[in-house]
C-alpha cells in the first residue's frame, strides 16, 4: 500500500473554534454540507471527503467554508450513513472492526451519487477532491476524467498501490513528521510511484505535526497552526492552478 490502513491516531484530536455558516441538505438520501461562495457560483467546485470524524465535525465544516470564501461552491457529504467516530473515543475503540461498515463498495457508490449531482443538477464544471485521512483513498480512487478534476490530500490512510497509480489528474499531498498511517517510508514509495507517472504531483511535509494535523491540530500550539494553515493554503494554491486555472481546459495525461 501506499498508506497503511487507519489507527487509533485517526480518531485524536482537538476541536476548532468557530461558527459554520454552510447549510445540510441532501443529495437523495446522504446528508451533505454545502458552502457557497459570496458570487453563489457553482462551476469552481470542491468536494471534501472526511476523515472518520465526519461532516458534521466543526473542524470540517470550518475547512468547507474557509474553501468557500476563497470562491469555491463546497460539498461535504456523509461518508458513513450517520456512524461517524467520535473524536477522542477511547484507545480500545476496534477501528478495525468500525471500518468493515465503511469498505469501497459502499462509499464509492456516496461518492459517485454525489459527483453526479454535482456533474448535473448543482451545475459543477470544474472539481476539485480533499480528502483528509479517510478520504484520501477515495480522492485517488475517484482522480479520473468526468469525476474529480485535482486531487489534494492530507495525511491519507488505507490508499492502495494500484489506487494510487491510478490517478489521472493533478494530486497535491501535505504530509506530517510524524505519522504511523504514512510514514517515511511509504511516503518515499509513494514519491517513487508517481515520479514514474505523468501526471504534476505534490508532497510537502510539515515538521513538528502528528497524523491528521490539517483538521484535528491543536490550534493553540504555534507550529501546528503554522502547519494546518500552510497545509490549507497548499491546497488553495494546486487548486487555484489545477481547478480554477483549467478552465474550459482539464488536464490530460
Amino acid at each position: 500500500m501506499a498508506s497503511h490502513p487507519p489507527a487509533s491516531c485517526c480518531t485524536i484530536g482537538v476541536k476548532h473554534e468557530g461558527n459554520a455558516v454552510g447549510e445540510v441538505k441532501n443529495i437523495g438520501d446522504i446528508r451533505t454540507y454545502f458552502s457557497y461562495p459570496e458570487s453563489k457560483s457553482t462551476q469552481d467546485a470542491v468536494l471534501i471527503l472526511t476523515d472518520v470524524i465526519g461532516m458534521d465535525s466543526i473542524n470540517a465544516q470550518l475547512i468547507a467554508d474557509d474553501l468557500a470564501r476563497a470562491g469555491y461552491f463546497v460539498v461535504m457529504p456523509d461518508l458513513f450513513h450517520g456512524n461517524p467516530i467520535k473524536m477522542n473515543r477511547s484507545p480500545d475503540f476496534d477501528i478495525m472492526k468500525w471500518l468493515q461498515n465503511h469498505l469501497p463498495p459502499v462509499v464509492d457508490l456516496i461518492v459517485e451519487a454525489v459527483l453526479k449531482e454535482m456533474r448535473g443538477p448543482l451545475g459543477c464544471k470544474r472539481i476539485g477532491g480533499v480528502g483528509y485521512c479517510f478520504g484520501g483513498k477515495y480522492v485517488c480512487r475517484f482522480l479520473k476524467p468526468g469525476m474529480l478534476d485535482a486531487g489534494f490530500t492530507a495525511h491519507p490512510s488505507f490508499v492502495e498501490k494500484e489506487e494510487l497509480k491510478g490517478c489521472k489528474g493533478p494530486l497535491s499531498i501535505a504530509a506530517a513528521e510524524t505519522d504511523t498511517i504514512f510514514p517515511a517510508p511509504k511516503r518515499h514509495e509513494t514519491e517513487e510511484i508517481l515520479a514514474g507517472m505523468s501526471i504534476p504531483y505534490q508532497i510537502n511535509l510539515f515538521s513538528d505535526v502528528e497524523h491528521g494535523f490539517a483538521t484535528r491540530g491543536d490550534m493553540t500550539n504555534r507550529k501546528k497552526k503554522f502547519a494546518k494553515e500552510q497545509a490549507f493554503h497548499q491546497l488553495l494554491a494546486w487548486f487555484e492552478e489545477y481547478v480554477r486555472g483549467m478552465t474550459d481546459a482539464p488536464f490530460k495525461i
